[in-house]
């Protein structure tokens, strides 16, 4: 016996599943729904139970979190005939940590509010390791009454979770996150497709850089991905062009000019028409290297 709440969890892929199974490992009682049966067993084996719907969930849950790909998705799994609004129980608390426009956020939080629940805005930052080993960064907008009630749920998950403010203050943190993270790379790949042209050891490069005021986790990460040809799916590209897209929108909306966001947009866009949308965004150095004529690795070998 448990007097832990019992968590719902809609969304086990590459992110949800590992983040269902840390709130499983906390001694959470957990109902679990994906569109995609097979993606359940695993939790089921390691003792939640399955839905057959977001509003079945919801009926059986004290906290219900979601972990989908885009704003459509989540609007349809809390909006839609079997969804969660037509299920849930006044006081319950809804924890959205998908990635989706801010906009939607503080629509559906309002949408929530009318039906008697409380709806989170709690996007997260790490990948799929940070979502494997309960690390992730998560920036929650919404009540602060309702942060304090879930944060135990949250801690399972992650280690840096900061509450950012009003409903859609998470999503606006997320696309803040993204598109610092997009641009950096695009620098610290244009610095070593730079060096490896001008005949550098671009690895060198890297390790004088990481020593200055360059220095950043994406130059430490991204920099070793870059210079291996590591484009095994971490984060995938299509991922990152959704989410400046969302960071864009929100430029708009908001009147903020983000040049060189959309700059980096378009080469993510150029490497998902050279049919590489699913592989890690560190695929971006290729399309320097192309238009340079050079390469990385011809320069690692070379010396």
């Amino acid at each position: 016996m448990t007097d832990k709440p019992t968590i719902g969890f809609i969304g086990l892929g590459i992110m949800g599943r590992p983040m269902a199974h840390n709130i499983v490992r906390a001694g959470f009682p957990l109902v679990v729904y994906d569109l995609l049966p097979h993606s359940m067993q695993a939790l089921i084996a390691a003792g939640a139970q399955a839905a057959p719907s977001p509003q079945r969930l919801a009926a059986q849950v004290d906290i219900i979190v979601l972990c989908l790909p885009d704003s459509p998705d989540v609007q349809a799994a809390m909006t839609g005939p079997q969804g969660l609004f037509a299920g849930v129980r006044t006081g319950q608390i809804i924890v959205d940590m998908s990635t989706i426009s801010p906009m939607v956020a503080r629509e559906l939080a309002a949408e929530a509010a009318r039906v008697g629940v409380t709806m989170l805005d709690a996007p997260v930052s790490g990948g799929e390791a940070g979502a494997i080993e309960g690390t992730l960064s998560i920036m929650v907008g919404g009540e602060l009454a309702a942060f304090e009630q879930v944060l135990p749920v949250l801690q399972a998950m992650g280690k840096r979770i900061l509450h950012m403010g009003a409903a859609g203050a998470g999503q606006v943190t997320k696309a803040c996150n993204q598109l610092v993270i997009a641009v950096t790379m695009q620098g610290v790949a244009e610095a070593l497709v730079l060096a490896a042209k001008a005949g550098v050891e671009p690895a060198q490069v890297r390790q004088a850089l990481l020593g200055g005021a360059a220095a950043s986790r994406v130059l430490e990460l991204h920099g070793e991905r870059f210079l291996e040809h590591n484009f095994k799916p971490g984060f995938r590209t299509r991922l990152h062009y959704k989410d400046l897209n969302i960071a864009l929108d929100a430029g708009r909306t908001y009147g903020t000019p983000l040049p060189a966001t959309a700059l980096v947009h378009q080469f993510f866009n150029a490497l998902m028409a050279h049919g590489l949308a699913d592989q890690d965004h560190s695929a971006l150095i290729t399309l320097l290297e192309e238009l340079a004529q050079t390469s990385l690795t011809a320069t690692v070998e070379a010396r």
